[in-house]
């Protein structure tokens, strides 16, 4: 599994240059059986890597701009009468797909945004009183723009705990952006990866991941840091226990991209930022702002012994 997983982050690399790490991240959320969140300008690259991943993977992907006039039924799919047969039928919408890239999640209404929680969380979607489930993997990416530029909503704390991570690529450096300057096009780049990955081996990867060993000495680390985001004042609420069971998942599959069994505490404070940046809210800028909670998460990470 991790020869393939090496290769599946390699091929990655080829087609976002110059973005290890946020690769790395994207395939933990994958592995974990999470949703990721990618806040970032227009123009860096989040919805090529969306793409990238699912023909790597061999995954079915449907792409959905979010915008002000999108509907839930937009979304989720819509109840049509069909008079031959005197009943109605459920027409499924773009949600039901492996992978589905939000595009610009937070220009649509609170209301759109709330067609999501379900599905990110249970797997299925329920649609005038029947529950359809949704593909396996179910895998949402969703890129944000920042909510300074205009015609954007701002997500409610329940959509963004439905995310595993939340991450930003940024600009590339001078040796990165050269090299896009002067290789393909990254849309023809595309077209020609293989897939590297059946369905098959991607279900078995994120089951053999929950059977990663953490010891008790992990746990007893991994529940100081959580306890200690609620107790420093820092934070209007510190991380929920589905926060540190993300954690936990998000740790075991950056152990598994390590190449290892087993979960060392460098697996979790290399997944901890990413993954409890966006759930914390700081007192003292008391606007939940994302940058300022990583600044404090990674002081807060020095302060708690191994």
């Amino acid at each position: 599994m991790y020869r393939k997983l090496h290769n599946v982050a390699e091929q990655l690399n080829q087609v976002i240059v110059g973005k290890p790490i946020q690769i790395r991240q994207a395939l933990v959320c994958i592995l974990a059986g999470g949703h990721l969140l990618i806040e970032d300008i227009p123009g860096v690259g989040k919805t090529t890597l969306a793409h990238a991943i699912a023909k790597t993977l061999g995954l079915q992907m449907h792409r959905l701009q979010f915008t002000s006039d999108l509907m839930p039924a937009d979304v989720i799919g819509i109840s049509i009468y069909e008079r031959d047969k005197n009943r109605f039928l459920f027409h499924p919408g773009p949600i039901f797909t492996q992978v589905l890239l939000a595009d610009e999640i937070n220009r649509a209404t609170p209301k759109t945004q709330s067609a999501l929680l379900e599905a990110m969380e249970e797997r299925q979607v329920t649609a005038e009183g029947d529950t359809h489930p949704l593909p396996e993997p179910f895998f949402v990416l969703a890129t944000q723009n920042p909510l300074h530029q205009v015609g954007t909503f701002p997500l409610p704390e329940s959509q963004l705990d439905r995310f595993l991570m939340c991450i930003s690529l940024g600009y590339p450096d001078a040796a990165a952006e050269r090299a896009l300057l002067m290789g393909d096009d990254r849309r023809s780049l595309l077209q020609k990866l293989p897939e590297l990955m059946t369905t098959t081996e991607l279900l078995a990867a994120q089951q053999s991941i929950k059977q990663l060993h953490c010891s008790a000495a992990l746990l007893d680390y991994l529940q100081k840091l959580l306890q200690e985001t609620r107790r420093n004042g820092l934070f209007s609420a510190g991380l929920s226990p589905r926060a540190g069971i993300a954690l936990l998942q998000a740790a075991r599959s950056w152990a598994a991209l390590e190449g290892r069994d087993h979960v060392i505490p460098e697996d979790v404070q290399a997944v901890f930022v990413p993954v409890a940046a966006h759930r914390l809210h700081p007192l003292a800028s008391g606007s939940g702002n994302t940058l300022s909670s990583q600044v404090l998460l990674a002081q807060l990470l020095k302060q708690v012994p191994l």
